[in-house]
């Protein structure tokens, strides 16, 4: 078999990740196995105002996924169309976990197509026992010193804990 024209298959998996919780990460797992590079990208969305920083972020997803050999953590704030050729990638990875999610993620990747039509978007179902969870959920419940021990990583639970 000749691979001298092999093209390394990289997807990026852009959100806010604010903060990492187990659904995230149960998509970063399945994702880096159909991908040769996974780059999990944060979106340092300026209109928005996160509990933690853009580096804060991305360290603590370096931490979740360091048992993942092909992951790069990157930060980014263009259109994901944009990021998504500036790094060579052919797919945008995006969890579902509701019809509600997929009417916008249906939208979404129909506009990522229009600005760059050589990048797929790949839809992954949620694993149903993280079908209700949400970043904005899981720092609701962290607010007040709730038990967040099932819903995120240790090193992002110590990180909510810090925060509140």
């Amino acid at each position: 078999m000749d691979i001298s024209n092999y093209r390394q298959r990289t997807a990026v998996y852009p959100g806010s990740f604010d903060p990492l919780t187990m659904g995230h990460l149960d998509i970063i797992e399945r994702a880096a196995r159909q991908f040769d590079v996974l780059i999990v990208a944060v979106l340092n969305n300026s209109s928005k105002n996160p509990l933690f920083s853009v580096e804060e972020r991305k360290e603590l997803i370096r931490q979740a996924t360091i048992h993942i050999p092909n992951i790069e953590v990157d930060s980014f704030q263009d259109l994901t169309a944009n990021y998504v050729r500036q790094k060579n990638a052919q797919a945008i990875v995006r969890g579902i976990r509701s019809v509600t999610d997929f009417e916008y993620e249906l939208q979404m990747a129909s506009t990522n197509h229009k600005l760059n039509p050589d990048a797929e978007t790949v839809f992954m179902m949620t694993n149903p026992k993280y079908s209700y969870l949400s970043s904005s959920i899981v720092k609701e419940i962290a607010a007040y010193h709730g038990d967040v021990t099932d819903l995120v990583s240790p090193e992002v639970e110590h990180a909510l804990r810090s925060k509140y």
